[in-house]
C-alpha cells in the first residue's frame, strides 16, 4: 500500500479534528500555554480552509448570540482606546482579543466532527489531564518544593482553573451516560480535586464545590432520589479522603487568608496578599468613577495602579490588572465593556438552561453541562483573579464554550469535498 495513500487516509478533516481536540481538551492543566498554540494555529488554518471555500460557516442562532456578545466586548475595548485617543499605542494589547474573535471560525470548523465522538473526546482527555495534573502538582510539591503546584500553567490560579474544569467534564461525562466506564473517571476526577488542593487556589476551591453542586442539580431526575442520595454521600467521602491528605495545604491557605485578614483590619496593612488585593479594588473602583462610560482605555490599568499604590498605600509596586474580571473591564472600558463582558457569560448560560430544559438528548445535556460549568468556574474564578486576558485561560475559554455549544445546540455539518461527494453519489443511484 502506499504510504501516502494510507497517511492521507488517517489525516481526514474529521480524523484531524479529533487529534485537535485532544490536544485542546489535555493540554491545559499538563502542558500550560500549548493550548493557547494549537487553538490559535487551528483557527488560523480554519480561516483559510474557509477562504478557499473547503469549509463552510456554520450558522445558527446560540452561534450568532455567542459572536455578537463576544465582538460587542472587543468593540468596547477598541471605543475606550478611541475615546481616550490611545487607539495607536493601544494596538499590540488588541492581540489578546484576536483568540475571543476566532469563536466563529472555529465553531463552524468543529462542527464537522461527530458529536458523540467529540463528547467522548472531551471527557477522555480531560480524564488524563486530570491524572497529568495530579503527577506535575506531587512532583513539584514534594520534589521540586513549591509551595504551590502550577503544573504546566506555570500560574497555580490558572492550572487549579482548568483543573477543575478538566474534572468536572469527568464528573459530567460519568453521570451523564457519556461514557459507561464511570469508575476510571470518578478517580480522575479525584486526582484533579486533589491537585487543585496541591495548587493552594482557594477561589477554585470554591468553584469546585459550586460546580459540583450545579451538576448533581442538572442530573437529578436521571439519577432519581436514591441514587443521587447514595451519590453524594460518595462525593462526599472522597472530598473528605482528598482534603485529608491535602489537610497541611488546606491548613496553611486557611492561616495565611486569617492572617492577611487581621493585619489588613487591625493594622491596615496592604502588603499582604489580601491586602493587595483590596487595595487594588479601592484603585480600581475609583478610576471607574472617574470613567464610567467608557473606561481609561486598555492600556491604563498598568499606570493607575501604580500611581494609586504610590498616593494612597505608600507602596512602590504595580499589576497588569485589578484581580477581579469585572473590575478591570470597568476600569479598562467602563460600563459598556463591563457589561458586554457579562453578556458573554450570561448568553452562553441561557442557551445551556434552555437545552436543559427542553432536551433529553444526552449528549445535548452533556453539551449544556459543559457550557455551565464553564460559566460557573470561570466567574467565581474571576471574583479575585483574571476572567479574560490570559492566553491559557482564553484559549481555553474558547474551547469549552465552542464545544459546549456545538455538542448542546448546534448542527454537524459536512466539509465541502465530502458533502459534494455525497451529493454526487445520491445522483449516481438515482435511476
Amino acid at each position: 500500500m502506499n504510504p501516502f495513500s494510507s497517511l492521507q487516509r488517517h489525516l481526514t478533516p474529521a480524523q484531524i479534528n479529533i487529534y485537535f481536540s485532544i490536544v485542546c481538551f489535555f493540554s491545559p492543566p499538563v502542558l500550560g500555554s500549548v493550548v493557547s498554540f494549537a487553538f490559535n494555529a487551528g483557527a488560523v488554518w480554519s480561516v483559510l480552509l474557509l477562504a478557499v471555500r473547503r469549509r463552510r460557516f456554520n450558522i445558527d442562532r446560540p452561534m450568532l448570540a455567542m459572536t455578537a456578545a463576544i465582538y460587542a466586548y472587543a468593540a468596547a475595548l477598541v471605543l475606550a482606546s478611541i475615546v481616550n485617543g490611545t487607539l495607536a499605542a493601544d494596538l499590540r494589547l488588541f492581540l489578546p482579543l484576536i483568540p475571543l474573535l476566532f469563536f466563529p471560525v472555529s465553531y463552524s470548523t468543529w462542527s464537522i466532527t461527530d458529536k458523540v465522538t467529540l463528547a467522548r473526546i472531551a471527557v477522555l482527555a480531560s480524564a488524563a489531564a486530570c491524572f497529568g495534573a495530579l503527577a506535575s502538582a506531587i512532583v513539584q510539591y514534594y520534589w521540586i518544593g513549591s509551595l504551590r503546584a502550577e503544573g504546566g500553567a506555570g500560574n497555580p490560579i490558572v492550572f487549579a482553573e482548568v483543573t477543575c474544569l478538566a474534572a468536572m467534564i469527568c464528573l459530567a461525562g460519568a453521570l451523564s451516560g457519556i461514557e459507561r466506564r464511570w469508575m476510571p473517571l470518578a478517580f480522575a476526577a479525584l486526582a484533579g480535586f486533589a491537585a487543585i488542593v496541591y495548587s493552594g487556589s482557594r477561589m477554585i476551591w470554591v468553584a469546585l464545590l459550586l460546580s459540583g453542586f450545579a451538576l448533581l442539580m442538572i442530573n437529578r431526575r436521571r439519577l432519581g432520589a436514591v441514587r443521587l442520595t447514595r451519590l453524594i454521600v460518595i462525593a462526599a467521602a472522597a472530598c473528605l479522603v482528598v482534603a485529608a491528605i491535602g489537610f497541611p495545604i488546606i491548613m496553611d491557605r486557611t492561616d495565611f487568608l486569617f492572617s492577611d485578614w487581621d493585619a489588613l483590619a487591625t493594622k491596615g496593612d496592604h502588603s499582604t496578599a489580601l491586602g493587595l488585593r483590596v487595595a487594588m479594588w479601592e484603585i480600581g473602583l475609583g478610576a471607574f468613577r472617574e470613567m464610567p462610560i467608557f473606561g481609561h482605555g486598555i492600556a491604563a490599568s498598568r499606570a493607575l495602579m501604580k500611581q494609586g499604590f504610590h498616593d494612597q498605600f505608600g507602596l512602590n509596586i504595580s499589576f497588569g490588572h485589578f484581580h477581579n474580571g469585572f473590575l478591570t473591564a470597568l476600569v479598562q472600558a467602563g460600563l459598556l465593556g463591563a457589561l458586554a463582558l457579562a453578556a458573554i457569560f450570561v448568553v452562553a448560560a441561557w442557551n445551556a438552561a434552555r437545552v436543559l430544559r427542553l432536551s433529553t438528548d444526552p449528549v445535548e445535556r452533556f453539551g449544556a453541562t459543559m457550557i455551565m460549568i464553564t460559566v460557573i468556574t470561570y466567574l467565581i474564578g474571576g471574583l479575585s483573579g483574571i476572567l479574560i486576558g490570559h492566553d491559557i485561560l482564553d484559549a481555553t475559554l474558547m474551547v469549552f464554550l465552542i464545544s459546549g455549544t456545538y455538542l448542546a445546540c448546534g448542527r454537524t455539518v459536512l466539509p465541502v469535498r465530502e458533502e459534494t461527494s455525497s451529493s454526487i453519489a445520491a445522483v449516481s443511484r438515482q435511476p
